[in-house]
């Protein structure tokens, strides 16, 4: 009896007794701070509700569960400083030991946040063949980057990549997220203080990098961008430009006002994965229709040569009166921060358009001297509008000059990152720093692996309550509530 009453106190590999409740799992594994979850789905969400009641972080393997569960856990979880990884989280590796369906490999400086649990072995498993290690690989189940959920596990997966020392690059991968959960997460992403590999499969990336922000085209290429940046390969902190890039965001909104429409479309394109709401007259998807081109909303990209603002008058390259009137308008809203203007030069354009643009810029600037105003030039020095004297006065009267759309993408995406810190208790970095110690119930493979890798676990005798009967289950759950 008392050789029992030890080995139920221990938490060595041979467990000879199983506990048959979550409650008394913990109090035969003090040092726990997971709960593995694998059982059928229906039953799952009840199961995760009583490891975080008991403070335990959850990795919840079990698929069918519905969103509205997803979503009320994880968002209890957040409240309470802890980690839901799932539903249907199918890989994740925490202070070096795998969950689920993960690789084994090595140690090191690279951390993961996916919401694709293959995505994270393809990239892990390359990582590994290339010579560097993983710190963590924190997994968030499929659906975390939908709307519905909007990213809860995934903003949480960063911020503890973030603040862990021993992570100095990371990762970020998913299948196709919701537009507005991506420019959400990426603004968080920006914030990092870190290198962040970004491969949102089959999502259109602003270019091949924004500041701290790499994007790859595959997985593979992830991996290689990560081991780069790991290894001191490139610098993904240093900016372009004139070192300003890195200044602290802003807040307002931005509103583009463009004469070439290929040009407003560029740049739709880059800012739409970190700018939301964003709308245009001349949008690339349904949700970014402009529903009054003559009032701007949130984010704006304008055509301005498109057909509803031709009518009547000469092209905006020819005449500047209908930009320099949406300036004042634009200037004169205090939602907005930022005004971005493309100015061609060339045969055929207006012979001297910085003459009537320049004092326009500089009265917006006297007026509201924390408002920016970006131009991107195009043209050539043989231009008969003479191409310094045009950027010498722009600048002259307050306007940041950039050359070509991507440049003024990526100093955008920086200024106007809408990510803000310290509204949610942050998880715990100990779980991620100590050895891990889990309990698991379900899929005894899982305690298996576990014992396997060298972990601290405890496998739950878990069954269904009132042996499966759902009518008897939810009577016992209510009065089980009422007492």
């Amino acid at each position: 009896m008392d050789a029992l009453l030890a080995r139920r106190r221990s938490s060595a590999a041979d467990q000879d007794f199983r506990p048959h409740s979550l409650g008394a799992a913990v109090k035969q594994l003090p040092e726990a701070g997971w709960v593995l979850i694998s059982v059928p789905g229906r039953y799952a969400a009840g199961v995760a509700r009583q490891a975080l009641d008991l403070g335990q972080n959850v990795f919840l393997y079990s698929d069918n569960v519905s969103l509205e569960d997803e979503a009320a856990l994880k968002k209890t979880a957040r409240d309470r400083g802890l980690l839901v990884m799932g539903p249907d989280c199918g890989t994740a590796i925490v202070n070096g030991i795998g969950l689920g369906f993960a690789n084994r490999v090595r140690r090191g400086s690279i951390g993961l946040v996916g919401a694709s649990g293959t995505g994270l072995q393809a990239i892990t498993s390359r990582i590994h063949e290339l010579g560097a290690g993983v710190s963590h690989a924190l997994g968030t189940g499929g659906r975390d980057l939908k709307s519905e959920i909007g990213a809860i596990t995934a903003h949480q997966a960063l911020d503890v990549l973030a603040r862990d020392p021993g992570t100095r690059v990371i990762v970020l991968v998913s299948k196709p997220p919701a537009a507005e959960v991506a420019a959400g997460l990426l603004s968080h992403a920006q914030a990092a203080g870190k290198p962040v590999v970004v491969e949102f499969i089959g999502y259109p990336p602003p270019g091949r990098r924004v500041g701290n922000l790499h994007f790859a085209t595959s997985l593979s290429e992830a991996a290689e961008l990560a081991v780069s940046c790991a290894s001191g390969g490139d610098d993904p902190l240093t900016g372009r430009g004139d070192g300003s890039a890195a200044a602290a965001a802003r807040p307002g909104y931005l509103r583009g006002l463009f004469s070439g429409g290929t040009l407003a479309y560029e740049a739709l394109l880059g800012l739409q994965s970190t700018l939301a709401p964003i709308f245009s007259n001349a949008p690339i998807t349904k949700d970014q229709q402009l529903a009054d081109p003559f009032h701007s909303h949130g984010h704006t990209i304008l055509d301005l040569g498109g057909d509803e603002f031709t009518v009547g008058r000469l092209h905006p390259m020819i005449d500047n009166d209908l930009r320099i009137r949406r300036m004042k308008q634009e200037a004169a809203d205090p939602q907005a921060g930022l005004i971005l203007l493309d100015l061609v030069l060339g045969e055929g354009a207006h012979p001297d358009p910085a003459s009537e643009l320049a004092p326009v810029v500089r009265e917006i600037k006297e007026n509201r001297p924390e408002m920016e105003v970006f131009v991107i030039v195009i043209g050539t020095d043989d231009d008969p509008q003479d191409l310094k004297s045009q950027v010498h006065r722009l600048n002259e009267a307050g306007a940041v000059i950039f050359r070509d759309v991507n440049e003024a993408v990526e100093r955008i995406c920086m200024r106007l990152s809408e990510y803000v810190p310290g509204k949610y208790p942050p998880v715990n970095l100990e779980q991620f720093t100590q050895p891990l110690a889990a309990i698991n119930a379900g899929l005894e493979t899982f305690y298996d692996s576990l014992l396997a890798q060298g972990a601290s676990a405890v496998q739950l005798d878990w069954r269904p309550p009132a042996g499966g009967d759902e009518k008897l289950g939810s009577l016992l759950a209510r009065m089980k509530g009422a007492a």
